[in-house]
């Protein structure tokens, strides 16, 4: 089918305005080397093995990540406040794009394809309740949006066109809390819910209609994955499970059809790096099933998608 301008690609940047066929991976940690500089990508309609892309401006782990479909955007990390852009249809390193309001890391984020929210997060002595936003296509620093509902740090979020929904992290525990914001006004979050069980570490991705989380650690690392209508309030209902129980910030990226999971820390010979990639189709349920593996097996991802 074609829009008004002729192409079939128009209609799908109109309907899914922050998706696209690539998905990429963004810095993370590496047990026994430390922070890494490594970007990844996919094509998350097929399977395969992830490819390099570039390398972040510093190594970094535990950033947020999210895009308006062309520009993917990774902001935060251990510990600081700079935000970073790439080009996704390229490959190559990542570029300044201004900070934060305040330096944090294991934040949450998401988009509605204009405005990009990055939720809470840690610094280097307390844990914060901060909502900070940007505007994708444009450089310059983040601004403030309003507080989330309760400070914390290892969240994952995800979006639909109109609201930014960030769940699960830690306080003093691990948490099964859901909140919500409109992304095209500013304001404090409100409460949406809760996960099928509190934990943190968790990864968080979506279609225009559900928001996923997966992963995460309770008492011992989780393959649970968990659902959500966006556009309602209420508690998450139990999707299925991750092919390897994992946590400590899987990157997670959609193409508006599936969700591919990546990387993390996992049980596997006590806790140990993940270098696997699984997928699940979000409008469905069911457990995940292999894609492939990154380059590096790591954990602490931020993950994007666009074309």
């Amino acid at each position: 089918m074609s829009g008004p301008f002729g192409s079939s690609q128009w209609m799908y940047a109109t309907l899914n305005p922050w998706f696209g066929s690539r998905g990429v991976f963004a810095g993370s940690y590496v047990t026994g080397t430390g922070t890494v500089d490594v970007i990844d990508y996919i094509t998350i309609a097929s399977t395969g093995n992830a490819s390099d892309f570039g390398d972040v401006s510093a190594p970094i782990n535990r950033m947020a990540g999210c895009s308006d479909g062309s520009r993917g955007i990774f902001g935060g990390g251990q510990t600081t406040n700079v935000i970073q852009y790439i080009t996704i249809s390229t490959t190559g390193d990542t570029t300044d794009f201004g900070d934060l309001t305040h330096a944090r890391r294991s934040i949450g984020a998401c988009s509605d394809g204009t405005r990009g929210v990055f939720g809470a997060g840690k610094d280097a002595s307390a844990v914060s309740d901060i909502i900070d936003y940007i505007t994708i296509s444009t450089t310059g620093n983040a601004t403030d949006f309003g507080n989330s509902t309760a400070a914390r740090y290892d969240l994952g979020g995800c979006s639909s066109q109109t609201r930014g929904v960030f769940g699960g992290g830690y306080t003093n525990a691990n948490v099964n809390i859901i909140d919500y914001v409109t992304i095209a006004t500013t304001g404090n979050a409100l409460d949406f819910g809760n996960l099928t069980a509190a934990r943190a570490g968790v990864s968080g991705c979506s279609d225009l209609t559900r928001g996923l989380w997966a992963g995460g650690y309770t008492d011992s690392y989780n393959n649970t994955i968990d659902y959500i209508t966006i556009a309602s309030t209420g508690n998450a209902t139990d999707f299925g499970n991750l092919t390897v129980a994992r946590g400590e910030s899987v990157g997670a990226v959609s193409d508006a059809t599936r969700a591919a999971f990546a990387g993390g820390l996992g049980p596997n010979q006590g806790d140990s790096d993940q270098n696997v990639i699984d997928y699940v189709t979000i409008a469905s349920t069911g457990d995940a099933t292999d894609f492939g593996n990154l380059t590096v097996a790591r954990y602490g991802l931020a993950g994007c998608s666009g074309d």
